[in-house]
């Protein structure tokens, strides 16, 4: 598992994750903070991560 932090599209504070360098996926995940479901989008390349997108749902 890799830690990797970013902005949270609607409360835009600082949060982790860990991601599965195993798996390119798209996902839905809470924000720890306020608690909003994130569009979580990775992308690894040999267990690097290449891509990471977090998008807000409710636009």
């Amino acid at each position: 598992m890799k830690e990797h932090f970013f902005q949270c599209p609607y409360c835009w504070e600082e949060i982790s994750m860990l991601l599965d360098p195993s798996l390119s996926e798209t996902y839905i995940e809470d924000c720890e903070i306020c608690c909003n479901p994130i569009q979580i989008t990775t992308q690894f390349d040999d267990g690097e991560l290449v891509g990471f997108q977090a998008i807000n749902i409710e636009q």
